[in-house]
C-alpha cells in the first residue's frame, strides 16, 4: 500500500525534496521508494517550496532529461548515485 502525502515524517519529506532537486534522481525513484506519483512529487513540492523556488524547479525539471525514465539514455540504468549512502527499504539512511 502506497503512502499518501500526511504519512511522511518531516525528514521524509527533506528527503523526497532533495531527491526530487537532484538532476539524476528521476521520479520513478521516489515512487519506488516513497510510492509518490510525479504529480504527487510536484504538489509536494509546490505546498513545500517557495513559489518562486518551485518555479525554478518546475522549470529544471521540464528541461532534464534524467528526471524521466523514458528521456534517459540507456547508458544510464540505475537510479542511485554511486556516491550515495545505501537505502533499504523505504527508509532513509542516517546521515
Amino acid at each position: 500500500m502506497a503512502n499518501t502525502e500526511r504519512d511522511f515524517t518531516i525528514a521524509e519529506i527533506d528527503r523526497i525534496i532533495e531527491m526530487a532537486w537532484e538532476d539524476r534522481t528521476p521520479f520513478d525513484a521516489i515512487e519506488y521508494q516513497f510510492g509518490l506519483t510525479e504529480d504527487k512529487v510536484k504538489a509536494l513540492m509546490k505546498r513545500e517550496l517557495k513559489p518562486s523556488s518551485y518555479r525554478l524547479w518546475r522549470t529544471r525539471v521540464e528541461n532534464c532529461k534524467t528526471k524521466h525514465a523514458k528521456k534517459r539514455s540507456e547508458e544510464i540504468g540505475r537510479f542511485k548515485c554511486s556516491r550515495q549512502r545505501s537505502i533499504t527499504g523505504n527508509k532513509i539512511s542516517k546521515r
